[in-house]
């Protein structure tokens, strides 16, 4: 829930926000074209203030509700799939501080978060044959030192702190370093051919000093509110960006066929606007469009309520969120579908988000490519960059893969089975699945190493 009245608060999101956005889209496809990162977008969104949406009034920040915030990234991907993602990292770490339990290390964060200058990026998942991770934690000459390569860094580009996975000796731990620290280089080498300005490359640390306050047990980190939660907030961002994607491409094919006086097939002067197939594709896309973004928002609704429910206490369940042990006689969620024997709000939250997921990816997807059947030859012309909106809802579409999800979904329902959310630090025995290979030419991307000071 949100601390404001919803409707006041709206209007104030509106008006800070809105003009950005504008900007943000403006630019979208000059910055597609020429491979700019976003830099100084990310810079008035974080001027913005948001950063600190979610952040408690207490601290500053807007107090948003989640699904203030998810509407607003939804917008945000309509103007520029990169950017929700990208912020990826940040909107699961404020919601991280938001469930800790009160300390002076929780405060200074919150109150950093919600002066609303601060962005924070994600640096977890490294490139190897398996999960574990090989980035080190160690302690030298009194001093804890940070080693090793991340890859897949989503938005720490553009990041004032990163949120870091390592080990100190057998022990996995989550530790923020500042993005300027001495040591830490960020590498824009992501190379693939959708979603290519998220920043998602290598992150170096050779011989960063840590602050030994800023270092959390993962169990600690993981403590407060079960990964379960998290897992489900990453996947929601991407399903956001999507939704911003079916949204554009009904505003780019009403924006494509609108002037038009001339249809294929058609003798002389026509008007596109009114040939009865050309209207149906447009209504097949905004219905597609204004499905997943409900789909989507539904799912944010859901998770923000078992949220609310757990750290309530109720449904047998502790404040805190963890089980008490108690079960519901038949083993049903409230709305009477069959839980599968479980009443972990959080599990059937996450539940609801896989399948969302399973909505939302193959309908946009459809409509990405469906645009290109409201005009002729003239829609694939390079300089409008129609094609981003599909390789972007491509490359989305390919974190977390929706396959797997489904089985998984079907696992619960049939068995009972919890859905898997252990530490990203720790290695995860995944039941292999058949996928017939799919060949993608790979995209020439020249690496641009963003050296920090005093590195």
């Amino acid at each position: 829930m949100s601390e404001h009245d919803d409707s006041t608060l709206d209007a104030r999101i509106d008006e800070a926000f809105g003009p950005v956005i504008d900007d943000i889209a403006a630019g979208a496809v000059e910055r597609e074209r020429d491979r700019r990162l976003p830099v100084a977008e990310v810079a008035a969104l974080r001027d913005a203030g948001l950063g600190a949406l979610r952040v408690p009034t207490a601290f500053g920040g807007w107090g948003a509700s989640l699904e203030q915030q998810f509407r607003l990234l939804v917008r945000l991907g309509e103007a520029d799939s990169n950017l929700p993602q990208l912020l990826r990292g940040h909107v699961a770490f404020v919601e991280t501080q938001r469930a800790r339990p009160e300390s002076d290390l929780r405060t200074e964060w919150l109150r950093r978060l919600g002066a609303g200058r601060t962005l924070v990026g994600n640096a977890q998942a490294e490139r190897g044959d398996t999960t574990a991770t090989s980035t080190r934690l160690d302690e030298r000459d009194g001093r804890l030192l940070l080693n090793g390569r991340k890859f897949y860094s989503t938005g720490t580009i553009y990041a004032d702190w990163i949120w870091v996975g390592a080990r100190r000796g057998d022990e996995p731990v989550a530790l923020a370093v500042p993005a300027d620290a001495p040591g830490v280089t960020r590498i824009d080498d992501w190379g693939g051919f959708g979603q290519r300005l998220t920043g998602s490359g290598t992150t170096v640390f050779d011989d960063v000093e840590v602050d030994p306050r800023q270092v959390l047990p993962w169990s600690d980190n993981a403590e407060s509110r079960p990964l379960s939660y998290t897992q489900g907030l990453y996947q929601l961002v991407l399903l956001s960006a999507l939704s911003g994607i079916a949204r554009a491409v009904v505003r780019d094919a009403v924006g494509f066929v609108r002037p038009r006086t001339r249809t294929f097939g058609v003798p002389g002067a026509s008007s596109p606007r009114d040939d009865q197939l050309v209207q149906r594709v447009v209504g097949r896309l905004s219905s597609i469009a204004s499905t997943v973004e409900a789909v989507t928002l539904s799912a944010v609704r859901g998770l923000d309520a078992a949220d609310q429910a757990a750290r309530r206490g109720s449904d047998g369940r502790r404040a805190d969120g963890r089980d008490s042990g108690g079960r519901p006689a038949d083993g049903r969620r409230a709305d009477g579908r069959d839980s599968g024997g479980h009443d972990d709000p959080y599990q059937e939250a996450l539940v609801t988000v896989f399948e969302a997921q399973q909505t939302v990816v193959p309908l946009v997807l459809e409509a990405a490519s469906s645009l290109f059947e409201v005009g002729g030859a003239s829609a694939v012309d390079a300089d409008r960059s129609l094609d981003r909106h599909w390789r972007n809802a491509r490359t989305l579409s390919s974190h977390n893969p929706a396959i797997l999800r489904e089985r998984a979904i079907g696992d619960y329902r049939l068995n009972g089975t919890p859905l898997r959310t252990g530490p990203l630090t720790a290695p995860a025995e995944v039941e292999p699945v058949a996928v017939e290979p799919v060949a993608v030419e790979p995209v020439a991307v020249e690496p641009v190493a963003v050296r920090t000071a005093g590195a």
